[in-house]
């Protein structure tokens, strides 16, 4: 198999496999909510098919779309990600209390899922063309002032998962540019004292840590989500209920269908249903991971390590927080939870991975001619270790060289 196949099989299949499994359970999650609410117990089912048919269009398209023309964009990209971010927090209509989503006509679009790609593939083409930063100042200047604008225009929303899965996925770029840990350590301490001073400013924010260290405490209150997702993740043993038996959903688990969907699962399919996904984020965390430590061109590489930082990071608060090990943020689960915007982007994030495992996958080949050939045809020339060049010809062509060699000694 050639170099880059590999990752590029498991990506697709383990993509495909969670947006069909995401689909089976998010019918299953919102049936009965939708049957009583509308009637028609298929509607959010239609919805997030409609955005994962989308999603999987710009997936193909993104595969077969060369990714280093994407750094030319990245500004075009990061300026229209930067204005929608503007434009969501004056003329979107609030829902349960945040600014987040645009209206398109019956679509609605979440500015801040866009603005985490712009802002990977801005990233990754920045420091592809300039030393890693060796300081704070250098962290700071301009990729810190850049990603700190957007994190406090999406803290306005306010979305603190997504500044959380944007400063993950930033990590991950600089970690694989070879940014030193020191400096890694001092931003990752100075953005943890700004998302500390947002929690504590933040009454909702800080009944929400307070909950998480102790749920049961205010059970019907602050520590309702977590305590009702302990349930019904307990309730599912090791099998589970079965598959649309689950009964939290039902009025007690709220966003069942949304960040809350792996309680749902750990219910209807139990301990194994949640190995299975946690198994198949590996899986895509490994392939992604393996593609971006070996592509040989410096954009693809921080590029590809932000985008798998990006999905994977999102799974991992997500599991985290459902399973009551760390604050409830409000991440979605990538390719399974409902949300649109999330998808579709996710879908087209795991494209642009595709296509640099393509181009990783089929190296330039030196062409000689083949003078055996009548045709005068190439063919693809090796070179040996010592660094001498490649012997061509037949090898009927080879004796008759050697014989004549030998003749003429003779003579």
């Amino acid at each position: 198999m050639k170099k880059g196949q590999l990752e590029y099989h498991i990506l697709i299949l383990v993509t495909l496999a969670l947006v069909a499994f995401g689909l089976v359970m998010v019918y299953s999650a919102t049936s009965a909510k939708a049957a009583i609410g509308n009637g028609n117990p298929m509607s959010y089912l239609e919805r997030q098919g409609i955005y994962a048919v989308l999603g999987l269009v710009l997936l193909a398209a993104a595969s077969r779309f060369d990714y280093r023309r994407l750094r030319t964009l990245a500004p075009g990209l990061v300026l229209v990600s930067l204005g929608l971010c503007l434009a969501v927090l004056v003329v979107a209509q609030p829902v349960n209390g945040a600014r987040r989503w645009l209206t398109l006509g019956p679509a609605t679009f979440q500015p801040s899922e866009l603005a985490k790609v712009a802002l990977a593939i801005w990233a990754a083409g920045y420091l592809s063309r300039r030393k890693p930063p060796r300081t704070l100042a250098e962290l700071v200047r301009p990729v810190g002032l850049l990603v700190g604008l957007f994190c406090l225009l999406i803290l306005a929303e306010p979305d603190l998962g997504t500044v959380i899965a944007i400063v993950v996925m930033l990590a991950g770029i600089l970690l694989v540019a070879g940014t030193p840990l020191r400096v890694l350590g001092g931003g990752f301490g100075i953005a943890m004292s700004l998302g500390l001073a947002a929690i504590w400013f933040a009454p909702y924010r800080r009944a929400r840590i307070f909950s998480f260290l102790h749920p049961w405490k205010d059970a019907q209150g602050a520590g309702f989500q977590t305590v009702q997702a302990m349930i019904g993740l307990g309730s599912g043993g090791i099998f589970g209920v079965g598959l649309g038996q689950g009964v939290t959903k039902i009025n007690y688990l709220p966003e069942a269908h949304t960040d809350m969907i792996m309680a749902v699962i750990g219910e209807e399919l139990g301990l194994v249903g949640v190995t299975a996904v946690i198994l198949a984020y590996a899986a895509f965390a490994y392939a992604g991971l393996r593609l971006a430590l070996g592509c040989k061109d410096p954009f693809g590489k921080r590029l590809a390590a932000g985008l798998v930082a990006l999905i994977c990071g999102q799974a991992v608060i997500n599991l985290a927080a459902v399973l009551g090990l760390a604050p409830l943020t409000g991440i979605p689960l990538p390719f399974v939870s409902y949300g649109g915007s999330s998808l579709v982007v996710a879908l087209a994030s795991v494209g642009i991975l595709l296509n640099i495992a393509s181009g990783h996958a089929a190296p330039a080949r030196a062409q000689v001619p083949d003078r055996s050939r009548r045709d005068g045809g190439t063919r693809g020339a090796r070179a040996r270790s010592g660094g001498r060049p490649a012997l061509a010809g037949s090898g009927g062509e080879l004796r008759r060289v050697a014989g004549s060699r030998r003749s003429s000694a003779r003579s």
